[in-house]
């Protein structure tokens, strides 16, 4: 009886064994027939540079004056507080009807002149950082299996498809001490004294009779110099979507974890948008405020290469990390006078995500 105990303790034990031994390489064969996988990744984006360009606008020695401002007819002012140009008739007779002025105060009803200025200054740097902070996403990775090497340690081949999505936000906001000159320009009106056109008046260059008219060229002109301020005030906003395809290859070190090397094409799509104002106040003069802005959308073509690790918890779930190297180039646009540059050339991204296999 016992003998009988001891041969059927035996062979339950060798069926437990076995049956464990299946069930694992079960799991195994499971996990490495598994030719679907899609992932689910925080993204964070690295060594992104920004910066502004155009600080300081009409303010700088040799730019146009008016910060970016055009006419009607699409010129650009000449003066920080207006325009005087030539109109249709080339100033016929020494008038122009081409004219404009932003402020009652430039009207001297004595002397019935308009006075128009324009300010440059020194001391104000040509572009400035917009930061360079790492930046938060998110990425969807399918990779689909086509080829497997038993003999080359399993090696697996497939493609790899991904959509991201990453927003970039900038800011800037600097003060600068400069050195400011103010050339003021007089010119004659040639109407009636006391019935200038209202603020904000901006003729053409039509020419016609009964336009108000300017005496050209400015009957005087004085420069003064002093010391003031400048602070300047940059925002960039924009939504990066991204998609990423490419063959990979994918090594199993264990039974658990595996490393997967990656890459192909990348293609990004930017819709951005940039506001900037600056404020110039010279010592003992009032304020001069210019601002601009506008919306911008690209598409940025590149490549990339990823190198992930996976660690498989069961049959179906795994965790994910990887780095990337990208370069979608650089994006370049012009917002009203103020320039932005988003340098994607060498971006490096950080995953952290969850797989799940099918």
């Amino acid at each position: 009886m016992k003998k009988n105990h001891y041969h059927w303790a035996i062979s339950l034990t060798s069926a437990v064994l076995f049956g464990t031994a299946v069930s694992a390489e079960q799991d195994k064969i499971t996990y490495l027939n598994s030719t679907n996988r899609v992932t689910l990744s925080l993204r964070f984006g690295l060594n992104i540079h920004a910066k502004f360009s155009g600080i300081g606008g009409g303010l700088l020695p040799g730019s146009t004056a008016g910060n970016g401002r055009f006419t009607p007819n699409g010129d650009p002012y000449n003066y920080d507080d207006g325009y005087v140009l030539t109109d249709s008739t080339g100033n016929f007779l020494g008038f122009t009807s081409y004219w404009g002025y932003d402020n009652a105060s430039q009207y001297n009803q004595g002397a019935n002149t308009f006075a128009f200025h324009n300010t440059t200054t020194t001391g104000i740097p040509t572009t400035t950082s917009g930061g360079d902070n790492p930046y938060l996403g998110l990425e969807l990775t399918y990779d689909r299996e086509f080829l497997r090497k038993e003999n080359w340690h399993d090696m697996r081949f497939g493609l790899e498809a991904a959509l991201n999505y990453m927003n970039i936000s900038l800011n800037n906001n600097n003060a600068y001490g400069v050195s400011a000159s103010t050339t003021t320009d007089t010119y004659q009106f040639g109407g009636i004294a006391g019935q200038q056109p209202v603020s904000g008046f901006q003729g053409l260059f039509s020419g016609n009779p009964g336009d108000p008219v300017l005496v050209v060229p400015a009957i005087n002109s004085s420069t003064v110099s002093t010391s003031g301020s400048l602070f300047s005030q940059d925002h960039f906003d924009a939504d990066l979507w991204g998609g990423r395809l490419g063959p990979y290859v994918e090594l199993p070190l264990t039974e658990h974890f595996d490393l997967r090397l990656s890459g192909g094409l990348a293609v990004g799509i930017l819709c951005g948008s940039a506001s900037w104002k600056q404020t110039l106040t010279p010592s003992g003069g009032s304020p001069i405020t210019a601002s601009g802005g506008g919306d911008a959308f690209d598409t940025l073509w590149g490549y990339y290469a990823s190198l992930d690790a996976t660690w498989q918890m069961n049959k179906r779930w795994a965790v994910d990390g990887a780095v990337q190297f990208e370069d979608l180039g650089k994006f370049n646009h012009n917002f009203g006078g103020r320039g932005v540059e988003l340098d994607l050339s060498q971006s490096v991204f950080v995953k952290v995500g969850v797989s799940y296999s099918f």
